[in-house]
């Protein structure tokens, strides 16, 4: 099999900053203006036509999102990205991986699957689910992964945010993709999450039983006493079936993931 050609964005470049000290030197890093698409040029002369495009690049903070949503809507719907792939060879027909959101169900139900209608109840949501149609309207080969909470060991070079396990444990501790296409072009839309329903009271349980913390530590409170600054959904809970018919994998259960990533 030939090497492929594999180009993943993401933003901001702060985020970026260690990964970048910890990949070798050959890699070659561009700056992209996704408002405006300016520097896909300087990827195209230098680069080339990539094989597979991996759209991480987000204004994903949701209370962000809803104090600018004309910025929400220009960075999380990616014309630029489109468009400059559009100038492309169809014929060879560059992969896009789109990263949604579970925030695109309206998390009125449990396990939303992903014919079910969406209909998000704020400024985050809606601009995934704007991407998401203007990919499946102008693209040819694309896959949409709608995320959960993603979760999982410490990064190579330790990223500058608070991880969900990582941050559980430390509380508690204080007492306070394998799959690529080979020339076949597809049109996909995928709930990606584990197989488990779980609360984040939960999640901080198995922290807690798998440390041997004091549950009583874990206080319970209703979702809409905490103000996060923007509406958020109840139940966002996903319908993973077509993920594991489609790839044929079997994702962990939560508390199987929460021990790997506490043992890393």
């Amino acid at each position: 099999m030939s090497r492929k050609k594999v180009l993943p964005l993401t933003s901001p470049r702060r985020r970026l900053r260690p990964l970048l000290d910890a990949l070798p030197h050959s890699f070659t890093f561009f700056h992209v203006d996704l408002k405006t698409g300016s520097g896909f040029d300087a990827v195209s002369l230098t680069f080339g036509q990539p094989d597979v495009v991996v759209n991480c690049a987000a204004l994903s903070v949701p209370r962000v999102c809803e104090k600018d949503p004309d910025s929400a809507m220009s960075i999380n719907v990616p014309s630029s990205l489109v468009i400059w792939l559009s100038s492309f060879s169809e014929k060879k027909g560059t992969l896009l991986i789109h990263l949604s959101t579970d925030q695109v169900y309206e998390g009125v139900k449990s396990f939303y699957k992903e014919e079910d209608e969406t209909n998000p109840v704020n400024v985050y949501g809606k601009s995934k689910v704007a991407a998401e149609k203007f990919i499946s309207e102008k693209c040819s080969n694309f896959a949409i992964l709608r995320s959960s909470i993603i979760y999982g060991p410490q990064t190579i070079s330790p990223v500058p945010k608070s991880l969900p396990v990582q941050w559980i444990d430390s509380v508690l501790a204080n007492g306070d993709a394998r799959w690529l296409s080979e020339g076949k072009q597809m049109q996909l839309l995928l709930n990606v999450g584990g197989p488990d329903r779980v609360s984040r009271v939960q999640m901080a349980q198995v922290v807690a039983d798998i440390r041997g913390y004091n549950p009583s530590l874990i206080k319970p409170v209703s979702a809409s006493s905490v103000d996060r600054g923007v509406m958020s959904p109840a139940d966002i809970s996903m319908d993973i079936t077509k993920l594991v018919q489609t790839l044929n994998i079997h994702p962990v259960a939560y508390k199987d993931g929460a021990k790997l990533t506490l043992a890393a």
